[in-house]
């Protein structure tokens, strides 16, 4: 694996980023109109519901992670997007890259678009609503670490089906999260869902993650086994998404539909 060719990769999507202020606007407005808009319906449920003490806590932090969760796979997709709306596969394959070296340059400069768009919501939070994500403590680092890990094993299976479906399969870039998010149990416990559904739910790192983020937040409780086995299971998946994306590569590559991609 060379670096250098993983860094001009990331490199020509920043400079993408850098010099193109739409595109700045649109990493920083929907995460911040996410924040203010949970806030205040927080505020309102805060008002006429007893059952959370910190409604407006809970309910941020796990818009918040979500929002990371959705723009690190958000994030990962766009970028590849670019390659093929931009029709700059036949430049970047006439170069030596190896398919390691695309993974892990959209892997890291995912995180960077994902942080340049959630750290302005992060720092409105506590001036807004007086809610701050460090009250979560150092488990906040692994939860933000698994959430990344499960967005960039989302990216990499919606790629994977852009290279072998080509740009029909766009749509199910935007909509990967939204199917998986009832099933998350993002903003409600696990017990909220009907017991099969939990069954279901409970091969998803997500419940464990967002389980964890409200018992930290509502019981000042720290349970390193959720977290761990959310770890593992992200582990699992994101081997797995990388096997999947290796096979459509080469299969598209052999089918040498990689040439007319975004055609």
């Amino acid at each position: 694996m060379k670096f250098h060719r993983i860094y001009a990769l990331s490199i020509r999507h920043l400079y993408l980023i850098k010099g193109s202020f739409p595109r700045i606007l649109d990493l920083i407005y929907w995460p911040t109109i996410q924040i203010i808009l949970w806030g205040f319906i927080s505020r309102f449920f805060t008002m006429y519901s007893d059952y959370y003490n910190n409604t407006i806590g809970v309910i941020l932090s796990c818009a918040i992670l979500y929002d990371f969760l959705f723009r690190s796979s958000i994030s990962f997709n766009m970028l590849f997007l670019e390659e093929i709306w931009s029709r700059n596969f036949t430049n970047l394959f006439v170069s030596p890259l190896k398919v390691s070296e695309i993974i892990t340059a959209l892997t890291s400069t995912a995180l960077l678009r994902t942080l340049i768009g959630i750290i302005p919501a992060i720092i409105l939070m506590n001036p807004l609503f007086g809610v701050s994500l460090l009250q979560m403590g150092p488990p906040l680092f692994l939860l933000f670490l698994s959430l990344y890990l499960f967005g960039t094993t989302l990216g990499l299976l919606v790629t994977s089906g852009l290279l072998r479906f080509g740009p029909a399969f766009e749509n199910v870039a935007w909509s990967s999260l939204f199917i998986l998010a009832p099933l998350g149990c993002v903003y409600y416990p696990l017990s909220i869902l009907p017991e099969w559904l939990q069954i279901i739910a409970k091969g998803l790192p997500l419940v464990y993650l967002f389980e964890e983020a409200r018992s930290i937040l509502v019981n000042n409780v720290v349970n390193y086994n959720n977290i761990m086995t959310a770890l593992a299971l992200n582990l699992f998946y994101f081997a797995g998404a990388i096997v999947i994306f290796y096979l459509a590569f080469y299969g598209a590559r052999k089918k040498g539909t990689l040439i007319n991609m975004g055609e």
